[in-house]
């Protein structure tokens, strides 16, 4: 996991190219993490990338291979337990190992912070992804989260939207 590094304010225009390009847009269609068909315009922008990486509260993972970022994860710490967003792969690398990579190296980092809990937001719809997710051992909590993001900076809904938690324990 050698691959697997903290990411840094200069590689906020390389992560947002990533993410947007595996969540949103034609492009997006070439994986299956796709969400060109729920939301228009951007998952994240480079102010908003620029933002998460100088909380200290969180820190994103990049997957860099030949000196290029093909995949990252957010993690944030909550009390004691880390919230998982943004798990993006280049969509043309996908079904390749890279995002299971990734969550091994977000509950290596979980450990370190000492927290024992992961929890995610998925779109409820996205069963393909949920069912992803509970193949790498995460469970789904049965509570539900309002999609509540008025800024276009996270897209448009193209219909009503809603979160599921999901949730693993790790030790």
């Amino acid at each position: 996991m050698n691959n697997i590094i903290p990411a840094t304010i200069e590689d906020a225009p390389a992560l947002a190219t990533l993410v947007n390009s595996a969540y949103r847009g034609e492009s997006s269609r070439q994986g299956w993490t796709t969400e060109a068909d729920l939301l228009d315009g951007t998952r994240i922008d480079v102010n908003g990338l620029i933002a998460l990486i100088k909380k200290s509260d969180t820190i994103i993972l990049k997957y860099v291979d030949n000196e290029k970022i093909i995949a990252c994860v957010e993690l944030a710490r909550e009390v004691d337990w880390i919230y998982l967003g943004m798990l993006s792969v280049n969509p043309k690398l996908q079904c390749k190992g890279i995002g299971n990579e990734l969550l091994k190296a977000a509950e290596q980092e979980a450990l370190k912070q000492n927290c024992h809990t992961i929890f995610m937001n998925v779109i409820s719809v996205r069963e393909e992804l949920i069912n992803w997710y509970i193949r790498h051992g995460y469970t789904n909590t049965g509570r539900r989260k309002p999609f509540l993001f008025n800024e276009l900076c996270f897209g448009q809904p193209k219909q009503p939207l809603e979160f599921v938690v999901l949730e693993k324990s790790i030790k």
